[in-house]
């Protein structure tokens, strides 16, 4: 049997092929999660840059937020990265939930960042 590292790897790598195929050129809106903290990246895959980034250790939000690890600090960092998007420019994404169920903290990131105005 394989460890849960290899099965999530192999969930993500799953859900990153199907988003390519029907990314059509948009950005991916990627999120990460840890035991402490909530990451969010919008990345150019054809260029291979990072056009926007937040996370629950920026300095604005790591001093009004109780814990990086809840569903609060997400919707924060959904707001914080739909802001950062559109200052570069960026409205429409795909969003790339890695390996992670759609719910609790990633639920409540993607949420945020639609009301924030990005479309996906």
């Amino acid at each position: 049997m394989k460890n849960t590292n290899e099965l999530f790897e192999r969930r993500k790598q799953r859900v990153r092929t199907t988003l390519r195929k029907r990314a059509n050129g948009r950005p991916r809106l990627s999120v990460h999660r840890s035991g402490k903290h909530i990451y969010a990246q919008v990345i150019d895959d054809t260029n291979g840059q990072t056009l926007a980034a937040a996370s629950s250790l920026d300095k604005g939000l790591k001093s009004t937020l109780k814990t990086g690890a809840d569903v609060t600090a997400a919707q924060a960092v959904g707001k914080m990265i739909a802001e950062r998007a559109k200052a570069a420019g960026v409205e429409n994404v795909i969003f790339d939930r890695g390996g992670y169920m759609y719910h609790g903290r990633v639920k409540a990131l993607a949420e945020a960042a639609r009301e924030g105005g990005l479309s996906f």
